[in-house]
C-alpha cells in the first residue's frame, strides 16, 4: 500500500518544487524550547468554514524539545529557526502566533492532542527531521505518512486530504480536541508584522 501511495505522489511532487531551508546550529540552539508538559503529538488542521474541507495539516511534537512540522507552510517568525519545514522554538507564545495565523475569517483550526510514550515522541521527532522539505500541496501526504508509521497511529490513512487525517485522528484513544475561530482577514501581512512587534516588545521587558 505504501508503495502504491508513493507512486501516486510522484506526479504531484513534481508539480511544485520544495523550498529547502537550513537554519544554523547556533540559531537552532538559540530557538530551542523545552516544554514542561509530558511527551505528546498534536495534529493541527485548518478547516474551511464554508464547506468543511481541509486546507492544511501540521504536527506539533513535544519530545526532548517542542517543534512544529509545518510541511509547505507559510508561517514564520524571527524568534524561531527552521530546517526543512521543522520549526524549532515553539514556545507558548510562538504556538499562539502560529494558531492565530491560520485561524481567520475563512478557516478555523482544529487542535487534536494525544499524550504518548517518550519513545514514540522521540521517533516522531526523528521522522519529521529526516523527512526533508515538502512541495506545496503535499502537506497531508507527508503528515499522514509520518503518523501512519508511528506506534499507536497505524490507523491514520495515507492520504492527501487534511480533513480525512483529522477525522481518523479523532477516533484514536484519549484525544483532546480544541477548535479555534477568529475573524481576522485572510491577508496575514499585518498579522505577521504585529507578531514581530509583540515578540520584540516582550524581549525588551
Amino acid at each position: 500500500m505504501r508503495r502504491a501511495f508513493a507512486a501516486l505522489a510522484i506526479p504531484l511532487a513534481l508539480a511544485a518544487c520544495a523550498e529547502p531551508k537550513w537554519a544554523s546550529d547556533a540559531d537552532v540552539q538559540r530557538a530551542a524550547y523545552v516544554s514542561p508538559e509530558p511527551p505528546s503529538i498534536t495534529l493541527y488542521t485548518a478547516i474551511r468554514n464554508s464547506n468543511g474541507e481541509g486546507g492544511h495539516s501540521a504536527i506539533l511534537v513535544n519530545s526532548s524539545q517542542r517543534v512544529m512540522f509545518d510541511p509547505a507552510g507559510t508561517w514564520w517568525h524571527s524568534n524561531t529557526a527552521e530546517r526543512n519545514d521543522v520549526i524549532f522554538g515553539m514556545t507558548p507564545t510562538m504556538l499562539d502566533f502560529y494558531i492565530d495565523y491560520h485561524a481567520r475569517e475563512t478557516y478555523h483550526v482544529v487542535e487534536q492532542k494525544i499524550y504518548v510514550a517518550p519513545e514514540v515522541a522521540a521517533l516522531a521527532m526523528a521522522k519529521i527531521q529526516a523527512n526533508g522539505a515538502v512541495p506545496k500541496a503535499m502537506c497531508g501526504a507527508n503528515v499522514s505518512n509520518i503518523l501512519n508509521d508511528l506506534p499507536g497511529f497505524e490507523s491514520i490513512p495515507q492520504t492527501f486530504y487534511p480533513a480525512k487525517i483529522m477525522r481518523a485522528f479523532e477516533k484514536l484513544p484519549n484525544v483532546q480536541t480544541r477548535k479555534i475561530y477568529d475573524d481576522d482577514s485572510d491577508d496575514n501581512t499585518e498579522l505577521l508584522a504585529a507578531q514581530a512587534r509583540a515578540a520584540a516588545a516582550m524581549a525588551t521587558n
